[in-house]
């Protein structure tokens, strides 16, 4: 089946919008204590389009946002409903081993008509997310992921409007239905698997009415398997607050802004366009830029802009020790198409390239294209942890640690933000740190998910 590209269908998309009015709706959900993962349909496409066939969580697409206070216990039962097995990962939340989700490293798959009972305190304060970690390449292309929003015990920003917004990307085929070789090694091999229609909360042309000089708390979280967002707002002037949940130390000015996949930011924007204009949130792509949110103005807000925003409250993650006697690892990335990879470990024996990609390996950490037996680090549990990592390869990689946050150190020694996932360049070296706080076996992959099924993945002890 042809599939469309982001050329003609987007031009056939905005030349349906222009002349039918069309805007395309999603489907919408309250919050539960259940979340069920189930198929559905969706209008993703213009209106003289078929509804596309999704899955969801609860009927939805994104699934429902979970908003709950800082400290507090979340339960939710996970009811899996679609044909293959599946789990829930609380992405960036700090977590109770138990609950994070892993198949064969923290809980069985939930197999189809099963239920598992997800129960955690949340200890930090903003913006995660939820998806699947059992062919997390095809169902979260399929739809199946949510926001979980953690909001400060006190000490919050002061905001007329507080929103979600999740980016993700859909590959399309001529009849608005997702395209299939979710298993294609030219995706995994490459960049992983991009779409050709990308999305807000679902919908192609997602717009919300603002005010002039309103304040915006806008929580951003890159959900797509692959797309790295490069992003800009225009018609705003504002702050980044916050990265993968974590209060940066002072807000930093809003310029263009890139999330990979798996990363979120916290911006503040004031909305400095006028009445009867519109401001965006702008993708930059190798043909250009797109409005993929739009905000119209539509009245005042109040005369002038606030004042700028105070830092966010902190979270109670634990300090870095010293580096010196800090235990110390090195992750090395190989593979992948144009790479100088000729072969890895898989079974206990070495396998050339053309071998490791019959078995749908591609890509390698240390030398081993599958899950090692032994963790790349086994730390005692409050000890800092610094790992060197080389991005041997010809393509970026998104690199998530699961149950922690860490830094990114610099070439002189200081610690950067706390983050949970760090992007990588071809060819680029990094180095980052953090105290294993939190006991239990934790993934480290990279959250290209093609990339990860294809062989980038280790783990971690902490014990």
């Amino acid at each position: 089946m042809k599939s469309i590209t982001r050329r003609t269908f987007g031009g056939g998309m905005l030349a349906a919008l222009a002349t039918t009015g069309f805007r395309p709706t999603a489907l919408k959900a309250e919050t539960p204590p259940d979340l069920i993962a189930r198929k559905g349909v969706l209008q993703l496409a213009p209106a003289n389009y078929p509804e596309t066939l999704v899955w969801g969580y609860n009927g939805a697409v994104p699934g429902p946002t979970i908003r709950l206070p800082q400290g507090t216990r979340m339960t939710r039962r996970f009811q899996n409903e679609l044909p293959q097995p599946s789990t829930i990962h609380w992405h960036g939340i700090r977590i109770d081993n138990a609950m994070d989700g892993v198949p064969g490293l923290t809980q069985d798959v939930v197999e189809p008509g099963a239920t598992f009972l997800y129960d955690f305190v949340v200890p930090d304060a903003g913006t995660y997310w939820y998806h699947p970690h059992n062919r997390s390449y095809e169902q979260m292309a399929r739809g199946l992921s949510g926001a979980l929003v953690v909001e400060e015990a006190e000490g919050g920003p002061e905001v007329d409007n507080d929103e979600v917004l999740l980016f993700d990307d859909w590959r399309l085929a001529e009849d608005a239905q997702i395209a299939g070789g979710f298993g294609d090694m030219h995706d995994w091999a490459h960049a992983g698997r991009i779409g050709n229609w990308i999305t807000v909360n679902g919908l192609g042309d997602w717009r919300k009415p603002v005010q002039q000089h309103s304040r915006h708390r806008l929580r951003l979280v890159n959900t797509a398997n692959a797309r790295i967002f490069s992003l800009e707002a225009q018609g705003f002037a504002g702050w980044i607050v916050a990265l993968d949940g974590m209060p940066l130390d002072a807000p930093q000015p809003l310029d263009r802004l890139t999330l990979a996949p798996a990363q979120r930011a916290d911006i503040i924007v004031d909305v400095t366009a006028s009445v009867g204009e519109e401001a965006f949130l702008v993708s930059f792509e190798r043909d250009g830029g797109y409005a993929i949110a739009t905000f119209d103005v539509t009245a005042f807000a109040r005369s002038e802009r606030l004042d700028a925003p105070s830092p966010l409250p902190p979270n109670p993650v634990p300090q870095l020790g010293p580096l010196e006697t800090a235990r110390k690892a090195a992750l090395l990335m190989e593979g992948g198409a144009m790479g100088r990879m000729g072969g890895a470990m898989m079974g206990g024996q070495m396998m050339g390239m053309r071998e490791m990609a019959g078995a749908g390996k591609i890509w390698a950490f240390n030398g081993m294209a599958e899950m090692p037996d032994e963790p790349l680090v086994a730390a005692h549990r409050g000890e800092t942890v610094r790992i060197d990592i080389t991005n041997d390869t010809a393509w970026p990689h998104a690199m998530h640690l699961h149950g922690h946050h860490f830094h990114q150190i610099g070439s002189n020694g200081t610690a950067g933000p706390l983050r949970d996932t760090l992007l990588l360049d071809r060819g680029e070296t990094a180095q980052i740190a953090f105290v294993a706080d939190n006991p239990g076996d934790w993934l480290l992959h990279c959250h290209m998910l093609e990339h990860s099924a294809g062989g980038m993945m280790t783990w971690l002890r902490v014990a």
